[in-house]
C-alpha cells in the first residue's frame, strides 16, 4: 500500500482565514491557492452568473492595483496564474518564485479586501460583455457545447442549486445593477469564507507570518446560513433530452445521480464507473468499440459535489451508420451485467492502480497539491484527504462496487442527453420523458 504523508500545518487567523502550509523545498517556488466559498450554487434566482462574473472582475483592478496589473506584475516575476469558478467555489491561484511570494499575497489581499473600489459601471459593462463572448465561444458555437448544461438541468431538480450552470443566464447578467454586484461581493468575499493554501519553498512559520501581514487586517463578515441539502435519491425513471443539429457524429451522455463526494458509496461508484467506461480496457470499450464497432469512443466519469448529490456519466461517440437507440440499449445491458456480476479481481486492481497513479502524479505538482488541499479544507473540512485518499480507495472491494452500482447506476434511473446529427433528416430538437 502506498504511504502518502505530505506535511500539512494549519492555522486560523483572528478574522477567520484558514491558512494551510505544506513545506516542500524541492524547487524555489511557492504555489499560492485561495478557495472562496462562493460558486454558482450560492446564487439566487434571477441572479445567476454572478460568481463567475467576479472571477473576471477580480482581475480588473482594486484599491491599489490598476486594471490588468495583477497579471502583469506577477508574470514579470515569472509567475503562472489564473482563476476558475465552479458550483461550490471560486479559486484564485498563482505559482511564484519564492522571492515573489509577498507580492502575490499583497495583490490577493488587495483585491479580496478592496475590490469594490474598482468595480465601476464601466468595468461591469466590460466584463459582462466578456462573459457573453465566453459563452458564445465555449458553449453556444461549438459542437456538444451545451451538453453539461443539459445534463445539469436534467439530472438535478429545478429548485436545486446545481440545476443551473456556472456560466449563468445572460438575461440575469444584463439585468444586474452595480448595486446588485456590489452586494454579492460583500456577502461572500471575506477572510472567514476563504482558505489560503501555500505549498512549496516556505516554512509554516514564514507562511503564517506572511498571511497575517497581508490578510490579517481584512475584516470578517456575517455569513449567510445556507445549509446543504439532504442526499438526493436516484431519479425515479428515465429522462431523455434530444438535441438535433450540426454535430460531427451522434453522441450519447447517460448520466446518474450519485452520493456526495468522498463518502464510501461515492468512491465505490467511482470504481464502478471506471470499470465500465473509464479505462482503455473498460467493458464499454470492449463491447461498443472493439466488438460491436458501433462506437468510435467511450468514456466514464464522476463528479464529486457536496450539496446533497454527486454526478456520474458515460459518454459514447456513435459510429457512422450505427443506431443511437441500439447503442444506448447495449450500454444499459453492460451496466445491468455489472450490477449482476460486479467487477472481477483484475478489473478492480486495474482501476485502483490507475486512479492511484493519477492521484500521485497530481500531488507531485505543487500547484495541483495546493488545489486539492484547498478543495478539501473548504468543502469537506479535511485537508488531510490528500494523504488518505489512496487508502480509502483501496478499501473498496468488488462487493462494494457492485452494491453501489445497483443502488445508483440502475439504467431505470438514467438521464440521457443525445446530440444527434441532422444529416440523417431527423426533426427538430426536443425533450421526452
Amino acid at each position: 500500500m502506498t504511504a502518502i504523508s505530505y506535511p500539512l500545518v494549519e492555522r486560523t487567523l483572528a478574522n477567520g482565514l484558514r491558512v494551510i502550509v505544506s513545506e516542500d523545498h524541492a524547487a524555489p517556488n511557492v504555489a499560492v491557492n485561495l478557495w472562496v466559498g462562493v460558486g454558482s450554487r450560492h446564487e439566487s434566482p434571477g441572479r445567476t452568473g454572478f460568481a463567475h462574473l467576479f472571477e473576471h472582475l477580480m482581475f480588473q483592478g482594486s484599491r491599489n492595483v490598476k486594471s490588468g496589473e495583477h497579471f502583469s506584475a506577477l508574470m514579470d516575476e515569472g509567475a503562472r496564474l489564473n482563476a476558475t469558478t465552479w458550483f461550490d467555489r471560486t479559486n484564485y491561484f498563482e505559482t511564484v518564485p519564492t522571492g515573489a511570494l509577498e507580492l502575490a499575497l499583497w495583490l490577493e489581499a488587495d483585491r479580496h479586501g478592496h475590490l469594490l473600489d474598482a468595480v465601476t459601471q464601466e468595468n461591469l459593462d466590460n466584463q459582462r460583455d466578456v462573459v457573453k463572448e465566453e459563452k458564445r465561444q465555449r458553449y453556444d458555437n461549438v459542437p456538444y457545447g451545451t451538453a453539461l448544461i443539459d445534463i445539469y438541468a436534467t439530472v438535478f431538480p429545478e429548485d436545486h442549486p446545481y440545476h443551473h450552470p456556472t456560466i449563468g443566464s445572460m438575461e440575469d447578467l444584463d439585468a444586474a445593477t452595480l448595486d446588485d454586484v456590489h452586494d454579492f461581493f460583500r456577502a461572500h468575499y471575506a477572510p472567514n469564507n476563504t482558505v489560503l493554501t501555500l505549498v512549496g519553498d516556505i516554512t509554516p512559520e514564514e507562511g503564517f507570518a506572511a498571511a497575517e501581514k497581508y490578510f490579517g487586517p481584512l475584516a470578517a463578515i456575517p455569513l449567510q446560513n445556507r445549509p446543504r441539502h439532504a442526499q438526493l435519491p436516484p431519479m425515479d425513471g428515465p429522462v431523455r433530452v434530444d438535441r438535433v443539429g450540426d454535430v460531427p457524429n451522434d453522441r450519447l451522455y447517460v448520466a446518474f445521480r450519485l452520493p456526495v463526494d468522498t463518502t464510501p458509496d461515492y468512491l465505490a461508484c467511482q470504481v464502478a464507473v471506471d470499470v465500465l467506461g473509464g479505462l482503455a480496457s473498460s467493458r464499454l470499450m470492449h463491447r461498443l468499440v472493439r466488438t460491436d464497432e458501433t462506437a468510435v469512443a467511450v468514456g466514464g466519469w464522476t463528479m464529486g459535489l457536496v450539496d446533497g448529490v454527486g454526478l456520474g456519466a458515460f459518454t459514447v461517440d456513435v459510429s457512422s451508420g450505427a443506431d443511437a437507440d441500439e447503442v444506448e440499449q447495449a450500454l444499459c445491458e453492460e451496466i445491468s451485467r455489472f450490477i449482476a456480476e460486479g467487477p472481477d479481481e483484475a478489473e478492480l486492481e486495474s482501476v485502483i492502480a490507475d486512479t492511484e497513479r493519477s492521484w500521485l502524479s497530481a500531488l507531485a505538482s505543487i500547484e495541483e497539491r495546493a488545489d486539492h488541499i484547498s478543495h478539501h479544507a473548504l468543502l469537506t473540512g479535511d485537508p488531510d484527504y490528500v494523504n488518505t485518499f489512496v487508502d480509502r480507495l483501496r478499501q473498496v472491494g468488488a462487493d462494494d462496487a457492485r452494491a453501489a452500482a445497483a443502488a445508483w447506476l440502475d439504467p431505470g434511473s438514467r438521464a440521457v442527453v443525445r446530440y444527434l446529427s441532422d444529416s440523417s433528416g431527423r426533426g427538430e430538437e426536443g425533450e421526452a420523458a
